[in-house]
Order: C-alpha cells, then structure tokens, then sequence
C-alpha cells in the first residue's frame, strides 16, 4: 500500500495527463513562429472537435466561459432577456448569461442522475409565464424568456431531449454546456450535438485540456460565423481596422490548439481510462455502508469525469466535507460539489424553482480523484482510506 504524508497532498483530484505528441506539436508552432491565435493548429483543432462531436462547426476560444458567452449572444440573447439555467453547476454559465446583460432564472437538479430538472423547467415556463406581444415573458419581472443553458455536470448528460421538447413547446433556444462531457454520449449521440449549440471547457483538469481554452460547437452556419466574427473582435475589414460591432478577443492560440490536437487524438483511451476509473470505484466501495454511487442513465455513456459518491451522514458516521477532511490528513485531494447558485451571493436573488434537489446534493456529494493517470495502487489507497473513516467511527 502506498503510504503518504498527511502534510502534503500526493493524490490530485484532476491532474492533465500528457502522454502524446503534445511536445511535437507545439515545438512545430515555436518552429514555425505561429504561436498566437493564427496558424494551421487553430483549424486543425477546430476540425477534430467537429469530426469527434458531429457537427459542422466548431470556434475555438480562450475558455469555456467566452465560449458560453458568445454561444448566448449568437443565439439571440440580448440585454434583459431572461435565461432558464442549472442551479447546481460551476458559477460560470450563470455569469456569462450576465454577461450577456441578460438574467438567470435558476432551475433544480432531478435526484436521480443529477441534471438540470425537465419536469420543474416545464412547470416554471407553463405556470409562472405567458405569451404576450408575440414573446414568452416571465409574468412577475415582464422580461422575455429566450433560451435555457442545460449544464451537462460531472461527465454525465442532462436529458436533454426532455429538455428540448420543453423548449421547442415553448419556442426557447436550447444551449447546452458540455464542458465537463466531452467524449460522453446520449442515446448514442455524442454529447456536444445534442442542442441548438454547445459548449466545451478545456481547462487544466477537463478530460482533453490545452491549458485553457473553450469550443463553441453548433451545426447552425450562421451562428458559427457570427460566433467567429464576434470572437475576433468582430473586424469587417482588417486592413483599415473597421469593426461592425463590439467584439471580444476570444481567440484560442496555436500554442493551445496544438496541445489540443494532441489530446484529442487520446480522447478515445481517455474516457476508456475514466470508466475504468468509476468501475473500480464501485467495487472498491460497492459494500460500503452510506455511500452512494454516481449513477448512469440507461441512455447514458458518461464519462465520469469527476467520479463523486454522496455520503449519507447517518449511516457513514461523518458528514461530506468530514470525509473530505479525513481524506486530505491521508493526502488524497476531493472536494465538494459547487455551492447552488441560488445560495451564491453574487446570485441568490435571481429567481429559481425550489431547489431541494441541488441542496442534498451539495451537502452530501464528494468528488474523489478521478485523473487519467490515476494509478491502481493510488486508488486503491483512497478506496482504503474511504472504508476505513468508515470503521474508525
């Protein structure tokens, strides 16, 4: 059994894994001196993320959250307009649809896989909203509903066709943040393809990272080249520098793309390494009393991203974040889930369903170390460390 140092953490939650030609690829861009946003990497990138999700079109940006918020903009959010969302995500989403000037309207989890709620989404449109002036409006604030951003949490899909039926009833554009999904599947379609646009992440601890970085990916040519003009400050002519509109530089860089490139070529062992990770994890924990798994819908491949078990106080003897504390005096690295964004303060007034679902969650959900290059032994030494919190109380 590896022993570890209760002073330091030597299990990560996350951690990259670079095993391919990321070296090769990015020494070629410092070769070739195209290390900015222009280059060959760039569209490269941009065409494995298309060929892996299945869709025509993919803008890479400099992060998740500008891929969300340039997705709200070209779908046709504009300033007041209302935005259904998860409660229970990371903050960012919720902050790009203000960032868009527009406002969240904050909807629960359902209980049993842990995505944004279909039922509770129809009940708040059919029941707190009316069509007036040719527009579906929120009856108490007057505003305009146009879109709801299902978040895809933990590597697992929202349902999201339950969604879209919801939406489609309704007229509202469906964006979906696939930000922690990529690789993962719904009904046999890769998730990413699923709504009238989507949203990756490839931030340091995502399954396919380039240190930073984001996609907007959609089939809808349009919004694509809106999304790309908007993206690089929205330039009409770049010889007289006249731009058309208010732009963003959003633009990936070669140097990232490449690093990209490489990853995505991994992608398939990735998520194979992923599964493995949850199905090891299950039977190492399968016989531990107050542990509940992550679960997978029948129509689901996930990912399992960030392997999480919800930890019923009672009969485990401890609280999540008691665990999360015995874990870290072992060296092992977990976390809770993000605080509902309807207890954010920078959130909380936003208008939301009841959220019970999101509350239990946060409160009993641990994260465990879930990294590609998580080793067996190290594993088993958390697995360890978890059945043995239990018999110690």
């Amino acid at each position: 059994m590896t022993k570890f140092s209760a002073a330091a953490t030597s299990i990560p939650l996350s951690v990259p894994e670079i095993r391919g030609n990321e070296w090769k690829y990015v020494k070629d861009c410092l070769d070739s001196g195209w290390v900015s946003s222009a280059g060959e990497y760039v569209t490269r990138f941009e065409k494995m993320i298309a060929q892996s999700v299945g869709v025509s079109s993919v803008v890479a940006t400099t992060n998740g959250t500008s891929a969300l918020h340039i997705a709200l903009l070209v779908s046709g959010v504009v300033p007041d307009d209302e935005v259904l969302v998860s409660t229970l995500t990371f903050i960012a989403p919720v902050n790009a649809i203000r960032y868009a000037g527009a406002w969240p309207v904050l909807i629960d989890a359902e209980p049993q896989y842990w995505q944004i709620d279909p039922q509770k989404l129809s009940d708040f449109l059919k029941k707190n909203c009316i069509v007036s002036g040719g527009e579906l409006r929120n009856r108490r604030t007057g505003r305009a509903v146009k879109a709801v951003l299902a978040v895809d949490i933990l590597g697992h899909p929202a349902d999201i066709d339950a969604v879209s039926s919801v939406a489609r009833e309704f007229g509202l554009v469906v964006v979906e943040d696939a930000s922690q999904c990529l690789g993962a599947k719904y009904k046999g379609r890769p998730v990413g393809s699923l709504g009238d646009i989507a949203c990756f992440s490839f931030n340091g601890n995502k399954i396919v990272t380039t240190g930073g970085g984001g996609a907007i990916v959609t089939s809808n040519s349009e919004w694509a080249a809106k999304a790309r003009y908007l993206s690089t400050q929205a330039k009409d002519d770049s010889v007289e520098f006249v731009h058309g509109a208010i732009g963003y530089n959003y633009r990936l860089t070669s140097i990232q793309a490449a690093i990209g490139c490489a990853q995505i070529e991994m992608l398939g062992e990735y998520v194979e390494k992923k599964k493995d990770i949850a199905s090891r994890y299950q039977g190492g924990l399968g016989e531990t009393s107050g542990i509940r798994h992550m679960p997978q819908a029948p129509w689901a491949e996930s990912i399992f991203w960030l392997y999480t078990v919800l930890v019923d106080e009672k009969r485990f003897g401890m609280t999540s974040r008691s665990l999360i504390g015995e874990l870290k005096e072992r060296g092992i690295e977990s976390r809770p889930l993000w605080q509902p964004m309807h207890r954010s303060p920078v959130h909380c007034r936003a208008e939301a369903t009841r959220c019970e679902t999101a509350d239990w969650l946060c409160a009993s959900a641990v994260s465990l170390p879930s990294s590609v290059g998580l080793s067996q032994s190290d594993q088993d030494y958390v697995i360890e460390a978890i059945n043995s919190a239990l018999r110690v109380r």
